[in-house]
């Protein structure tokens, strides 16, 4: 049994598995987008969203947190410096995955796993109504009459029952 046992184990040896994720990641970090099947796309993903939130944190642990996974020192300061500071007010959801179709080959699903690129925009939040439902709603000014049916009231009101005489 695989009780809490995370993770899809993708036909490999756990060493084969470590090492093509390192691999993975690295080249995505490089490239900011790779193609490959959906399964190691959907795994690929947690991996590299740490990455990202070590690059944000910024300091020394982190950094090394990062070189021991990345293993590459370029794509490591690349990381540091110009991945995670686009994603500075962004609480997570760096990466996206866009299936493409088949692989003709093998009929494999194949994904496409990419950085985002849009900017955030900060909503505000929603503010709560201050009425209480104890309070009384306004009622609606009456609307106005149209021509036509101002026509009509004015020609079915008799002369006695006008506003002046009464």
């Amino acid at each position: 049994m695989r009780h809490n046992k995370a993770g899809k184990r993708l036909g490999r040896t756990t060493s084969h598995r470590i090492a093509m994720f390192r691999n993975m990641v690295t080249s995505f970090l490089n490239h900011e987008k790779i193609t490959t099947t959906d399964a190691k796309a959907k795994e690929l993903r947690p991996i590299a969203e740490k990455m990202i939130t070590f690059g944000k944190k910024g300091d020394l642990h982190s950094m090394r947190l990062a070189a021991s996974y990345i293993r590459d020192k370029k794509v490591v300061t690349k990381l540091f410096t110009a991945i995670a500071p686009r994603y500075k007010e962004r609480n997570g959801g760096y990466t996206r995955i866009v299936k493409l179709g088949i692989r003709s080959g093998d009929n494999a699903p194949l994904s496409m796993i990419e950085l985002v690129e849009e900017q955030m925009e900060k909503t505000p939040a929603k503010k709560k109504s201050t009425a209480t439902a104890a309070e009384p709603k306004v009622a609606r000014a009456p609307r106005k009459p149209k021509v036509a049916e101002k026509q009509i009231i004015e020609e079915n009101i008799e002369p006695s029952e006008t506003p002046e005489q009464a």
